[in-house]
C-alpha cells in the first residue's frame, strides 16, 4: 500500500468548472476570480475578499495595505513556516518571533505582551494545523498596549491599535467560540496550496473586518493595484471598447489570481462542507487508533471550537528528534508518507543570518524535537486509515 502525505482532491466538477473557463477564452484575472472572491467573503462573513496567488502574497499586502515598512516591528510565532515570518522582511520590517509557551503550539502571550513596544505596528498568529488560536488574550493584549501605539498612517489611526494579522493558511473553515476564521482578526491571510484543505492549486485569500472610517472598496483597490503592477486598470477592464488606456500609479508587484485558478476553487468551495466533514471523521479514527499509546495529538474539536482538521500532529512522548526520524523512515518503507511541522525557524539559514538562535526558544524546539505528522487528507479510505494507525502503531513500539 502506498500512502501519500497531501494529495489534493480534484474530481470532474473541478475539472468541468476549468474547462468552462477555457472555453470561455478568459483564462487570467476576470469574472471566476471575482465570482470566487464574493463566495470567499459571504463564507468568512467579511464584506470583501481578494484573491491573490499565494498566502504569502495576501499577508504581504495586507501589512503594505497597513502602511508597515522599514522602522516598524512586526511579532510573530517562531514556530511556524517561512511564510508567516518573511513577509515581514519583504516590507522592511524588523522581524521579532517569540517562543511559544511550554507544551503549546500557540505564542506564549505573555512573552509577547512583553516584546511590544513603540514600533510595534501589528502581531501575525499562526492557526497552525486549522485550530483557531486565542484570539481574545491577543486582542487584549493589543488593547491594553494601545498607550504605546504610534500610528503612521491613516488605516492605523483609523485601528487606533496594533494590527491583528492572522497566518489563517491551515484554518480555511475553522470556527471558534461561534466566529468563522476570517472574521476574527483585523485581516486573515488564507492559502489554497495544494496541499491544503481547499486548493487552487496555487493561490490565497485575503479578507478583513470593517474599520470604521475606512472604506472596504479602497482596501480592494489598494490589494489590486499592489497586485497587479500598480496599474488603474486590470486586464479585464481594459477590453470594454475603447477602454485600452490605462495608467500605472507606482511601481508595484504582480502577484493576482487567474480564472483558472479560480475556477478550481468555486468548485471546492460547493464541496468544502463535506470535505470537512470527512477530516473529522478521520481525525476521530486516529485519536481512537492512538488512544492507549503514549502520545499527544491536537486537540481540534471541542465545545467551543471545530478547526479545519489540516495536519494530524503527534507528539511522541519521551521520544527526540533522532528516534521520530527512525520512525519517519520506517513508515515509509512500509508505504506511508509523514511530514513534521515545523522545524522552527530560528534553526533555519535565513533566520539564523538575521541573529535569531533557537538556544532562546526552548519550548519551540521542545515541541519540534518529538513531532509527526501523519497523512490527513479527503482521498483517505477508511481501509487507508487503519493501515496508517496500524504501521504508526507497530513502528512506534519498536523504538
Amino acid at each position: 500500500m502506498h500512502i501519500a502525505f497531501s494529495p489534493p482532491d480534484i474530481g470532474e466538477e473541478e475539472i468541468a468548472e476549468v474547462v468552462d473557463t477555457l472555453k470561455s477564452g478568459w483564462i487570467t484575472t476576470g469574472p471566476k476570480t471575482k465570482q470566487f472572491e464574493k463566495e470567499i467573503a459571504a463564507y468568512c462573513h467579511t464584506s470583501k475578499a481578494a484573491c491573490l496567488n499565494s498566502a504569502t502574497a495576501c499577508a504581504e499586502m495586507a501589512l503594505r495595505v497597513l502602511g508597515i515598512g522599514p522602522g516598524d516591528e512586526v511579532i510573530t510565532t517562531a514556530y511556524t513556516y517561512t511564510a508567516s515570518a518573511s513577509v515581514v522582511c519583504h516590507v522592511g520590517a524588523k522581524l521579532v518571533l517569540i517562543d511559544v509557551k511550554q507544551n503549546s503550539y500557540e505564542m506564549d502571550y505573555d512573552k509577547l505582551e512583553k516584546a511590544i513596544n513603540e514600533k510595534t505596528k501589528a502581531i501575525i498568529p499562526v492557526d497552525l494545523g486549522g485550530i483557531i488560536c486565542d484570539y481574545s488574550r491577543i486582542f487584549e493584549i493589543v488593547e491594553r498596549k494601545k498607550d504605546l501605539f504610534r500610528a503612521n498612517s491613516t488605516i492605523q489611526k483609523k485601528i487606533g491599535r496594533i494590527a491583528v494579522v492572522a497566518d489563517g493558511a491551515h484554518a480555511f473553515g475553522a470556527v471558534r467560540e461561534g466566529k468563522r476564521c476570517g472574521e476574527i482578526a483585523d485581516f486573515t491571510s488564507f492559502s489554497f496550496h495544494a496541499v491544503k484543505n481547499l486548493t487552487t492549486a496555487e493561490g490565497g485569500a485575503l479578507v478583513w473586518k470593517d474599520i470604521e472610517g475606512v472604506d472596504n472598496e479602497e482596501i480592494y483597490r489598494q490589494i489590486m493595484l499592489l497586485s497587479l503592477h500598480g496599474q488603474s486598470k486590470d486586464a479585464l477592464a481594459k477590453t470594454q471598447l475603447g477602454a485600452w488606456e490605462y495608467d500605472v500609479i507606482a511601481p508595484y508587484y504582480k502577484c493576482n489570481m487567474t480564472d483558472i485558478m479560480a475556477s478550481i476553487g468555486i468548485a471546492q468551495l460547493k464541496r468544502y462542507p463535506s470535505l470537512l466533514a470527512r477530516r473529522r471523521e478521520i481525525i476521530g479514527k486516529y485519536d481512537q487508533g492512538l488512544s492507549d499509546l503514549d502520545v499527544k495529538v491536537m486537540d481540534h474539536y471541542g465545545d467551543d471550537h471545530a478547526s479545519s482538521g489540516h495536519l494530524y500532529l503527534v507528539r511522541l512522548n519521551g521520544k527526540n528528534r533522532e528516534q521520530c526520524n527512525r520512525v519517519i523512515t520506517k513508515m515509509a518503507a512500509e508505504g506511508v508518507a509523514t511530514n513534521v511541522h515545523y522545524k522552527p525557524l530560528p534553526m533555519m539559514t535565513a533566520y539564523k543570518d538575521l541573529g535569531f538562535d533557537i538556544k532562546d526558544y526552548p519550548n519551540a524546539y521542545a515541541m519540534y524535537e518529538n513531532e509527526i505528522t501523519l497523512p490527513l487528507h479527503t482521498k483517505l479510505t477508511d481501509e487507508e486509515v487503519q493501515y496508517v494507525i496500524d504501521v504508526f502503531r507497530k513502528v512506534v513500539s519498536e523504538e
